[in-house]
């Protein structure tokens, strides 16, 4: 085994045992001397484990006394309830919230925490820009020129390299790039559906699913959800004969933050393809993920090529850069015609230089430290909310992705509370947004993907003493 293998196994392992409360907060760990002894490491190989649990925010040192699971992990605040949606389809419109919050996206002078994307800050900017260069100089004519259909081939066989992972096992062929994630569903759901089809979805769900979904003329079934472990299982057994789609975000969804077990993701395309039911795998979040490895897809499961799964870098690399992409299964045809009647090709420049990106390994480098900062800012945000917020307060806890869900007590409105936040420069998404249902209104969504500072904490603060007043 390779010492660098040995030691994030270890670290892993650490890790996962005070994450599942084997070890709890206030635990001593073992010494650096007994760490080596017991694994037959080196001094330096576990001080760096050490250093790499403390980095994470799950381990405390004290001089002279050692090391100690953190004390900030015994602040946990209740778990919201699972939602219980009107099992009625309907065509309502989305609510204008959608549009007001999302008018704010791209404004510098706001503290952001309703647009659900990682900082600028916590981006590899400088390197970005360097491939951006180097994929003008490597292409032909400088990228001026449509690329295949299908997309970027070397871009394509990244994906399906690192898919792997997850029991993905895709090869270049199987995928198709996009212009993003959303062109991505649009895609599928232009694919598969006709205006008066329903189309099942987790409640509550990602405010962008619903405008895109009825403003196809699609019937919305919302799901009960429960915020750690995703749909109920029995419910949609129970609604299969009404439905015509079925669009999930198994793994870390908004605003949530659940990631349903590997046992249901299975459950889930066995049920929709013994009838027939085309599912739509969104799994823009799955890479982010703060235990010690990355969790399956529903697509790890499919047999049949009933599921489309849809991606992109979104929010783990630039979402300015659009680029996404589908592995749609036995769809694929239908999928390439959308495609060259809509968009004919994907940006051959920005693709090239995510595809250098990703087969340089600066992808993961990124990704890991992605990863603990925003678990770090999770752990933040709680302490945070512990703190300020009024008492009652609610709050999910994700296991990865860049979302929070935070329920108040029923007498306090988060859009009365959205209006007073946004005089003082802070943007919030209250919870009535991401759904089409009369519900969700003492509920909201907080993005963990701004840098931690001083002038966040003291923001989110701000919003915990708005909401008492309230």
């Amino acid at each position: 085994m390779s010492k660098e293998f040995l030691y994030t196994e270890i670290a892993n392992g650490i890790a996962a045992q005070i994450r599942s409360g084997a070890l709890k907060s206030g635990d001593k760990l073992p010494s650096v001397r007994t760490l080596c002894k017991e694994h037959q490491i080196s001094m330096n190989t576990a001080k760096r484990i050490f250093l790499e649990l403390e980095s994470q925010s799950l381990i405390d040192s004290k001089p002279q006394s050692g090391y100690f699971v953190s004390a900030s992990l015994a602040i946990t605040l209740p778990l919201p309830e699972a939602s219980r949606p009107s099992l009625i389809a309907n065509h309502n419109e989305p609510d204008e919230l959608i549009s007001t919050v999302y008018e704010n996206m791209g404004k510098n002078d706001l503290t952001l925490f309703s647009i659900a994307i990682p900082s600028g800050d916590l981006l590899p900017l400088a390197k970005l820009k360097k491939e951006i260069v180097s994929a003008t100089r490597a292409l032909k004519a400088g990228g001026t020129e449509y690329e295949e259909l299908q997309g970027n081939l070397k871009l394509r066989r990244m994906i399906a390299l690192r898919s792997l992972s997850w029991g993905g096992n895709f090869n270049e062929t199987d995928l198709v790039t996009t212009n993003g994630g959303m062109n991505a569903l649009s895609f599928c759901l232009m694919a598969l559906g006709k205006p008066g089809d329903t189309i099942a979805i987790e409640s509550p769900c990602y405010p962008g699913i619903l405008q895109l979904a009825t403003g196809l003329g699609l019937k919305v079934l919302e799901l009960p959800t429960h915020p750690s472990t995703g749909i109920e299982i029995e419910t949609l057994k129970k609604v299969i004969p009404a439905i015509d789609i079925c669009l999930l975000i198994p793994n870390f969804n908004t605003p949530l933050g659940s990631c349903m077990s590997d046992e249901n993701k299975k459950e889930v395309v066995r049920l929709l393809a013994e009838h027939n039911i085309p599912l739509i795998e969104d799994d823009v979040y799955g890479d982010i993920y703060f235990g010690s490895h990355r969790p399956k897809c529903c697509k790890s499961f499919d047999k049949e090529g009933n599921v489309l799964y849809c991606s992109s870098i979104s929010k783990t690399l630039a979402p300015g850069y659009r680029v996404g992409w589908i592995a749609p299964g036995k769809y694929k045809d239908k999928i390439l015609k959308l495609k060259l009647l809509h968009s004919t090709s994907s940006i051959s420049i920005v693709n090239e230089a995510v595809a250098n990106f990703l087969k340089t390994g600066r992808y993961e480098k990124h990704l890991h430290q992605l990863r603990k900062t925003l678990q770090s800012n999770y752990q933040n945000y709680v302490q945070t909310i512990a703190e300020s917020f009024p008492a009652g307060t609610k709050t999910s806890r994700p296991q990865g992705g860049l979302s929070l869900w935070v329920e108040f007590d029923k007498n306090i409105q988060t859009r009365k509370l959205y209006d007073l936040a946004i005089k003082e420069n802070i943007s919030i998404a209250p919870g009535r947004m991401f759904t089409l249902q009369d519900q969700f209104e003492n509920c909201m969504r907080l993005c963990i993907g701004l840098p931690w500072s001083e002038e966040t904490r003291l923001k989110l603060q701000q919003v915990g003493n708005m909401a008492k007043k309230l």
